[in-house]
């Protein structure tokens, strides 16, 4: 297709302009001005340089277009509108139930990849779609990301500028609306464009400063950014905040608002266009593809002393070689999480994202966009950091494989900033999230497993010190099962554990035996979704549940528990054991025992529980 010649440009920005306008004045809320400054940016992108194919949007030779400013999102549908995506009765839609023009884009949208809206992320996100791209597929296709200047402020924006420079990612290219007003002011810098310039090429960019409504010196900057080699480019573009329209032209007040009289402002605008944009589509090319193998996982004997962190590292790497589309991430942990045994395994197919754990979660993000199996692992309290990440990556409808590591007062004498207590809490609430916390190595490597083909957001638990190995290797398990280790007919009390929790109550349920009370044994590893009818046929069995978590009391295994029978007519006598107070440094045991959730504490509660109730009848 032939380019755009600069007046055909200019009328192009000022159509976008007209319908950031418009659906926004019909529902009566958005935030128009903020689509107004970038839409000259945008003509000139999708006029002249993007090559993408609308009729197959998940093409892995499409280049990827990332609005990291999701609430400029009229100027989204607008481009969807002037390349036939959708026609003009749709886009007036917008923001109305059941459309799929919501306030900021998701991938209920064909042609959007990932949600964006929580400020910050969509850069991080394009550096691992630009990985993706130049690593895995092996494809020129160029990824554009629309920055605004507000969001600069957050610092995963500049997590993903230090990571797109360490892997030379040319094509990768951020474009920063600067349009000086945020939502109650001024930003941070202003138009002080310059000193965006000088912090990117800090970083090691390729930074080109330009007048954001000049079409041809934005043109003549796109050009250079897709000529440019070895490292990725940032267009600092100036504009102003309402463009085209005097009422609300850089003037304050009017973030996330509709025009007062958009009739009036649509004819100053030179009224509605119906100009069509034939978009280029990419060359033909197919994605590399990495070898497969029949799945040989690691055997571990019954009795062995294994980390299940190890089982992971192991299993993932025996999954890589099965599996080539299977990828491995880590933040600079990869000796303690072991995943440093795929990096040796399969070196082309793991990225280093150092101690930066949104970029950590954004690039598995983005690589699932890009149809990539991502596993990404650090230590399970990091994650923490990165949480409005998983939680936006459930609205981007992605598959994430997360594994945290050195989780409870377990991990030792690190003490309680390395100890996650909350982490199951935290995924547990996550919309379409899976929590597996294994016991043992055989039982991670198969769960391993079943996190590649898991829908959701999937986090698996792993634990610090050697565990002994208790299940056979030949032995199955699956999400939203558990394991019933220890029944009898005659069972007086559950003791619900997960992960090391297992241990202590296997031997817990050994002295009560000695004690003449049968403990029945449940291995709770997958927390959610959790197995409620084992547990219910446990309630109508013994009548009395104890949970025993390497956890804070709030939203762990225990309340998983309580969730699960809490429908029940008759509800069973349950008691949580769980870490209840600001842990200290120590040995695991002395840690377990100190916090009451160790063999010696679990058989205590049960005697209690039996004897209690026992009296009570």
């Amino acid at each position: 297709m032939a380019a755009m010649e600069a007046n055909e440009l200019r009328d192009l920005g000022q159509q976008f302009r007209v319908d950031s306008i418009r659906p926004a004045a019909v529902a009566k809320s958005g935030h128009p001005t903020s689509g107004m400054s970038a839409a000259d940016l945008m003509a000139v992108l999708v006029a002249n340089h993007l090559r993408y194919d609308f009729d197959d949007p998940k093409n892995a030779a499409n280049d990827r277009l990332i609005f990291s400013k999701g609430h400029a999102s009229t100027l989204y549908y607008a481009i969807l509108r002037a390349v036939g995506a959708i026609n003009d009765e749709e886009l007036l839609t917008y923001r109305k139930f059941g459309s799929m023009l919501e306030g900021h884009p998701t991938p209920i949208i064909p042609w959007v990849d990932v949600a964006t809206g929580s400020l910050g992320q969509g850069l991080p996100i394009g550096v691992g779609m630009a990985l993706a791209a130049k690593y895995l597929d092996r494809l020129p296709s160029h990824v554009w990301v629309l920055c605004g200047d507000s969001e600069m402020a957050e610092g995963s924006m500049w997590e993903a500028f230090e990571h797109a420079a360490h892997y030379e990612l040319e094509n990768l290219t951020a474009i920063i609306d600067v349009n000086r007003l945020g939502q109650r002011g001024e930003t941070m810098i202003g138009w002080n464009t310059g000193v965006y310039v000088e912090r990117a090429r800090a970083f090691g960019w390729n930074a080109i400063e330009v007048d954001g409504h000049g079409v041809e010196e934005i043109d003549r900057a796109y050009r250079q950014a897709e000529e440019t080699k070895g490292r990725p480019t940032v267009i600092v573009a100036r504009t102003i905040k309402g463009k085209g329209v005097k009422a609300v032209e850089d003037k304050d007040g009017w973030h996330g608002k509709p025009l007062d009289d958009p009739d009036a402002a649509i004819e100053e605008l030179g009224g509605v266009r119906n100009v069509h944009v034939d978009v280029t589509k990419p060359e033909p090319g197919v994605p590399h593809s990495f070898p497969s193998a029949p799945l040989e996982l690691p055997r571990y004997e019954l009795g062995e002393e294994v980390a299940t962190r190890k089982a992971y590292g192991e299993a993932l790497a025996a999954l890589g070689a099965a599996r080539g589309d299977v990828v491995a991430l880590d933040g600079e942990v990869s000796n303690s999480t072991f995943a440093e045994i795929f990096k040796k395994a399969h070196p082309d197919r793991f990225f280093e994202m150092y101690i930066a754990e949104q970029q950590l979660v954004a690039a598995a993000v983005g690589l699932h966009a890009r149809g990539w199996n991502a596993f990404a692992s650090t230590f399970a309290a990091f994650f923490s950091r990165a949480y409005d990440f998983v939680r936006m990556a459930a609205i981007s409808r992605v598959n994430l494989r997360l594994a945290g590591s050195h989780a409870g007062v377990s991990i030792g004498e690190d003490g309680p900033s390395q100890m996650a207590l909350e982490d199951i809490a935290s995924l547990r609430a996550i919309h379409s999230s899976v929590v597996l916390h294994p016991c043992d190595a055989n039982q991670t490597s198969k769960l391993v497993v079943a996190m590649a083909d898991t829908d959701g957001i999937v986090f698996m638990r792993t634990l610090r010190p050697n565990m002994p190995v208790i299940y056979g290797p030949d032995e199955e398990f699956e999400v939203g099962g558990s394991r019933v280790i220890k029944s009898t007919e005659d069972d007086n009390v559950t003791i619900v554990g997960m992960g090391v929790t297992v241990h202590e109550a296997l031997e817990a349920a050994a002295t009560l035996e000695e004690q003449g009370i049968s403990a029945r044994v449940i291995d709770a590893y997958s927390v959610k979704p959790i197995d409620a009818d084992t547990l219910q046929a446990a309630s109508e069995a013994t009548g009395r549940i104890i949970t025993v978590e390497d956890h804070f009391p709030e939203g762990g295994l225990g309340d998983a528990v309580l969730a699960a029978l809490a429908e029940r007519d008759e509800h069973p006598h349950v008691l949580k054991l769980a870490v209840r107070e600001m842990p200290r440094s120590g040995k695991p045991d002395e840690l377990l025992n100190a916090y009451g959730i160790d063999a010696e504490h679990i058989a205590e509660a049960a005697r209690q529980l039996v004897s209690s109730e026992v009296t009570t009848s």
